[in-house]
């Protein structure tokens, strides 16, 4: 359904809903309890139509880029974003998400560090919140030891956001390095004592099929590993709820480039 008749749609169902709690009273409970209840109930009538006409100015103001989203027009999306960006200096972290992610759906690598020069220089906490996305950045465009860099400066950076992303997409391009001995520790801490399920798992896969053969220490490394996927098994219980973690996921550009490896992860895990 397209943005302008979800709005409409959602317009007509708050007329809707105020028409009943204005009428419902007065037909059913006669003209007096009416009064009583305009007397009442009119901060919450207020509320929603102030909540109404908000939602509207920012669907309007909004519109332009909306309709370009739609179409998934990326070029255009990209141009009108820099002249938002560039031209009348709105730094705003979504525009620059936004913009960024259009530079990597294009392949244009070269636009996106530009970006992240730009925002460094004006706006440095923004690349913190969004060190994933020029992170992974230079790990498409094959600048893996620039990867590498990045995701470890960003670790020692207290604002940044998806700390333990951050943390698993270093090892990862510390691996595409071929830097294996610090790649097995990092993957180590990781499949050892993150929270997060994907990222044990994918920890433990990792040190399992490509660590462990390389590793100074391979009985360690083995026994974090099967204690990471014991804890991946007990808590998903089957491959089709590890897919279903996977999909919840891989909802932004820069976690598509390892749905490959979270499928082989799901097959080493449950096999």
């Amino acid at each position: 359904m397209k943005f302008k008749h979800l709005l409409i749609l959602f317009n007509i169902i708050i007329l809707f809903f105020l028409a009943i709690v204005m009428l419902f009273p007065h037909h059913i409970l006669g003209p007096g309890y009416f009064s009583y209840f305009l007397r009442m109930g009119w901060p919450i009538v207020v509320l929603l139509l102030l909540f109404t006409i908000a939602v509207n100015i920012i669907f309007f103001s909004n519109y332009k880029l909306l309709i370009l989203l739609e179409k998934e027009d990326w070029p255009a999306i990209a141009y009108y974003l820099e002249e938002k960006i560039y031209t009348k200096n709105q730094y705003n972290s979504k525009k620059i998400r936004l913009l960024a992610n259009s530079y990597m759906v294009m392949s244009d690598f070269q636009s996106v560090s530009k970006l992240e020069s730009k925002v460094l220089a004006i706006k440095p906490a923004i690349v913190s919140n969004n060190a994933l996305v020029f992170g992974i950045a230079k790990v498409l465009n094959g600048d893996h030891k620039n990867a590498a860099d990045f995701f470890k400066t960003c670790l020692y950076d207290g604002k940044v956001k998806e700390r333990q992303w951050v943390h698993w997409f270093y090892g990862f391009a510390l691996l595409l390095t071929s830097n294996f001995d610090q790649a097995e520790a990092e993957f180590k801490v990781l499949a050892a004592a993150s929270n997060d399920v994907l990222i044990v798992g994918l920890s433990s896969y990792f040190l399992a099929t490509v660590l462990e053969k390389r590793s100074y220490k391979p009985d360690e490394c083995r026994a974090i590993y099967e204690s990471g996927k014991e804890q991946v098994v007990k808590t998903v219980k089957s491959l089709e709820n590890w897919k279903k973690e996977g999909n919840k996921a891989v909802t932004e550009i820069y976690m598509i480039i390892i749905r490959k490896y979270m499928e082989e992860a799901g097959s080493w895990l449950f096999k």
